[in-house]
């Protein structure tokens, strides 16, 4: 469900009733009932009809698990703020993810579709990790992760996550943007995409000028194409990111590797900012999420777009098939 102060109970009421996702499988809201129905009469939307607490859906008959919200009772509703930082919502959305984690590894649902976290309030609630995507790798204990952004029309993956412009170069490693290549290469085949085309984006102008601008580009990211090259993936680059996003590239391109957060997100929201989601790679589950914050300026309001949300749900699918 997200921080309850945020969208995120809004835009999972949507989906509930959404034909889309309705064709497709059975959405289940992993939040607090009573936040979900306060939000649901404030905004004039359909209250939820079959509510199980956590604990009873989790041991339940799979057969009979025809939840739509599996309360995990974590917060007194009538305590949330709309739009306010707290580290109540920031608990209670860290527990949300726990409860869908451990549905998902052992195979109670078939993946998860995240709404939006807020990380101040995570970080007041003692939780000191910078987001989902790490969390889920702590929950799941996988070895790599890496972030994808993808929309029909492009599709990018991080060699780095939540770091600061500053310590971009010193956290790069080969192995990480080889295991950026690698994971997308499977994502890539998983959706269909037989050998595909993956573009890896240089770090510094001009691909480094021969060292001029930088050495990362040698030291690091040519070793790793090279690499990814020998285990057969059709890789190319470093591909300057002035140029790599043009029309002409992306009809060429089904993926592409960048080093930092803006380097990929910038092009990826100019293209699919309405439609696009996030996948985590690397999990033994499947998980998608919202490209998008917790909008606390409209929160409760019934004014949120649930379309990526939405997009989310219906990746995860067409990931869990």
């Amino acid at each position: 469900m997200g921080d309850p102060a945020g969208i995120g109970p809004e835009l999972c009421l949507r989906v509930l009733r959404d034909k889309k996702v309705l064709s497709r499988c059975r959405p289940v809201i992993f939040g607090d009932s009573g936040v979900l129905i306060r939000v649901a009469r404030r905004c004039g939307l359909s209250l939820p009809k079959h509510i199980i607490p956590v604990e009873d859906w989790l041991t339940m008959a799979r057969t009979s698990a025809n939840a739509e919200v599996v309360d995990c009772g974590t917060i007194e509703f009538d305590s949330v703020v709309p739009g306010r930082i707290s580290a109540a919502c920031g608990s209670a959305s860290y527990r949300y993810i726990e409860a869908a984690v451990t549905a998902a590894m052992t195979g109670r649902i078939a993946g998860i579709a995240t709404a939006p976290v807020n990380k101040k309030a995570l970080n007041l609630a003692g939780i000191k990790y910078p987001g989902h995507t790490e969390i889920l790798a702590h929950l799941t204990r996988a070895r790599r992760v890496c972030m994808m952004m993808a929309s029909d029309k492009i599709r990018v993956s991080l060699a780095t996550i939540h770091t600061g412009i500053a310590k971009v170069p010193s956290t790069l490693s080969k192995q990480g943007v080889t295991d950026a290549i690698e994971l997308t290469a499977e994502a890539m085949e998983r959706l269909g995409i037989k050998k595909p085309s993956i573009a890896v984006c240089s770090l510094n102008p001009h691909g480094g000028e021969n060292g001029m601008f930088g050495t990362e580009e040698k030291r690091i990211i040519e070793p790793a194409i090279r690499a990814a090259r020998r285990k057969g993936l059709r890789v190319s680059g470093p591909v300057v990111p002035d140029t790599a996003f043009l029309p002409g590239k992306r009809r060429e391109t089904d993926a592409y590797v960048v080093m930092y957060h803006d380097q990929g997100l910038i092009p990826f929201k100019m293209l699919a900012f309405d439609s696009g989601v996030n996948i985590t790679l690397g999990l033994p589950i499947v998980r998608t999420s919202v490209d998008h914050g917790t909008a606390f300026d409209i929160a409760w309001q019934g004014k949120a777009s649930a379309n990526s949300l939405v997009q989310a749900v219906l990746w995860a699918v067409r990931l869990a098939d």
